[in-house]
């Protein structure tokens, strides 16, 4: 073992280095992922004196599992190097994983690489960090020009002189126009980040910032390559944030002309992410009625678009958009039509999207309107075929209520309830399990003690553990909405009540056991001394282990509850519950008497 002449060990770097030798691959991933520990061991001049130009040599030959490893822990590695003042040194390690053809590698690498450059010295920044995103920038391969775009960012706004400014610009300009697409696309992902730093930033903005986001813009929006256009969406959204917070209005015309045109383009990638930004766009022309209008034809026609992706995308933006239109007779002779054939869309991604996203629609209609035509699309979804649909459209009734009442409802949504509850699949029986406490909160106490409370009780002795298990946590969520006093009258008393010939059954035991250990602590402490321990109390004996040993588990629930009344229930605790949990203690199962003596443990902490 190599150690110094005053016998310190050096043996966490030489392990390490042992390690980062083994031929599997899965040890030096996980040797890698130690260099923080080896790093503080080391202290921090060892760091930079032996442990970077051990993983630089790490860096040029490894494999991309080791190298997204090593990106992503250099990033931290400022405090361990001895503190920003030598944060420069990790600059060459992470100038060459930049360079990766492994997407992640890279990824990891750009990000570290920025994490670093916030801690530098703004003088190292500029000597250290700007000619590294030059040589990336400038590189042969494309790989390393794809990471310079997104180091940009780091040191955009801390160039204050112009002409500096202008030459990253320019450098910025070589690269969205470089003949790689995927160095245009990188371009494209990031000038909307550079924009969102001038918006955020407005008194660092110049005239010249302004020309080269214009230029860098129109060359993104006229690429011919599709992959690069759609990303054209995003940069224009982030310029009309920028002139919007400006009060600059002077170039919404052409902004506008953009928008219309990529919501016209020939490429349906380009369309769809129109279509799925679209909410995005409008509420950047707000502010002009007459853009907001000739933003509706382009709507309509996406909802109309022979690609259904591209109409599944704007059926989610219905109703952001709708709010822009300020006359409802434009609602209700232009967009409702759209709607209602949407809602039949032979794709059902299309239905279940604009069941997501129709609602909000009658808060801008009266109430006479809806019912009239929006009502009947939401019948029409009630009683779709695919479960997203309905579940989707229930999801989002709360609104709908508000605007109409739930007794239009019921007659639907009943329907729809049922059918969705005793669905073939538990994952849609589950789905509508946990939507439940959310149509509660919307639609009341009364309805759901009416309609609802005996689906919620019967999910308790589903043939599937999920949904017993989710049944459980449903009726505590219900319980928190509608109060301890509706569990008390209830719920408890029908659980209490099951036919004695079902309780024979030990699904039936175990899950009113669990049942009632997951109420405990939301009912009365009368109720549980009363009705629940008694219950509990007979389960203590009963032939399966796995029971008694759930008894155990529920018995601290019990006295957490009972002991807030301490004076009036801790004899009962110590005379009752504790003589049980003995009993089980000697029980002949070894888990039963495990669980017991826990239990004893934890009440006894309880009752101090």
């Amino acid at each position: 073992m190599a150690t110094t002449e005053a016998g310190e060990d050096l043996y966490p770097l030489a392990l390490l280095m042992d390690d980062l030798k083994n031929d599997d691959i899965s040890n030096r991933v996980e040797a890698t992922k130690k260099i923080d520990q080896i790093a503080i061991a080391l202290g921090p001049e060892r760091t930079r004196d032996e442990l970077l130009p051990f993983l630089t040599e790490v860096a040029e030959d490894d494999e991309d599992e080791v190298f997204t490893v090593l990106a992503e822990h250099l990033g931290g590695f400022v405090p361990y190097v001895g503190g920003p003042q030598y944060s420069s040194l990790l600059l060459p390690i992470l100038d060459t994983l930049a360079g990766a053809e492994e997407t992640i590698v890279r990824d990891r690498a750009v990000q570290s690489l920025n994490t670093i450059a916030e801690q530098m010295p703004d003088d190292d920044l500029f000597k250290y960090f700007v000619p590294l995103l030059q040589r990336l920038a400038t590189d042969s391969w494309f790989s390393s020009k794809v990471s310079a775009c997104g180091l940009f960012k780091s040191v955009f706004l801390k160039v204050k002189d112009v002409q500096s400014r202008v030459d990253l610009w320019n450098l910025f300009m070589t690269l969205v126009q470089d003949e790689t697409p995927m160095v245009r696309r990188a371009v494209g992902r990031n000038l909307p980040v550079l924009i969102d730093l001038l918006t955020e930033n407005p008194d660092l903005c110049t005239e010249k910032d302004l020309e080269y986001i214009s230029s860098t813009f129109q060359t993104v929006i006229n690429d011919p390559q599709d992959s690069v256009k759609f990303l054209a969406v995003d940069c224009l959204i982030s310029i009309l944030k920028f002139f919007n917070k400006r009060g600059l209005d002077t170039h919404s015309r052409d902004l506008l002309n953009s928008a219309l045109a990529l919501a016209g383009d020939e490429a349906w990638r380009v369309r769809y992410m129109v279509a799925d930004k679209f909410a995005d766009l409008t509420d950047g022309f707000a502010s002009n009625p007459t853009y907001i209008n000739e933003l509706l034809e382009p709507f309509l026609k996406l909802c109309e678009d022979n690609e259904s992706d591209v109409r599944k995308a704007i059926a989610k933006q219905v109703s952001d958009f709708s709010k822009h239109i300020k006359d409802s007779h434009v609602i209700l002779t232009k967009i409702i039509p759209v709607l209602q054939s949407l809602s039949m869309d032979e794709n059902e991604d299309v239905r279940a999207s604009l069941a997501s996203g129709i609602s909000d629609i009658v808060l801008l209609l009266q109430k006479e309107q809806v019912v009239e035509y929006v009502f009947p699309i939401f019948l029409n979804m009630l009683r779709d075929e695919i479960p997203d649909v309905r579940l989707n459209i229930i999801g989002k009734l709360k609104v709908v209520n508000d605007v109409i009442g739930i007794d239009m409802l019921t007659d639907s949504l009943l329907p729809a309830i049922s059918e969705l509850a005793k669905d073939n699949s538990w994952r849609v029986r589950l789905a509508i399990i946990e939507y439940v406490p959310i149509l509660a909160e919307q639609l009341g106490v009364n309805f759901f003690n009416s309609q609802l409370s005996d689906l919620c009780l019967s999910w308790l002795w589903d043939a599937v553990y999920s949904i017993r298990a989710a049944a459980i946590i449903n009726l505590q969520k219900l319980t928190n909405i509608f109060g301890s006093d509706w569990c008390n009258t209830e719920i408890v008393p029908r659980l209490l009540g099951l036919d004695p010939q079902l309780i024979e059954n030990f699904i039936y035991r175990i899950t009113l056991l669990n049942t009632f250990k997951a109420l405990v602590s939301v009912l009365s402490p009368d109720v549980v001394a009363n009705q629940i321990l008694p219950h509990v109390l007979e389960l203590t004996s009963d032939q399966v282990p796995n029971i008694r040993f759930n008894v155990a588990k529920t018995y601290p629930k019990i006295v957490e509850v009972l002991h807030k009344d301490s004076a009036k229930y801790d004899a009962l605790i110590k005379d009752t519950i504790y003589t049980s949990l003995n009993e089980l203690c000697q029980d002949p199962d070894f888990d039963v008497r495990y669980f017991a003596n826990e239990s004893m443990k934890e009440c006894k902490t309880i009752v101090k």
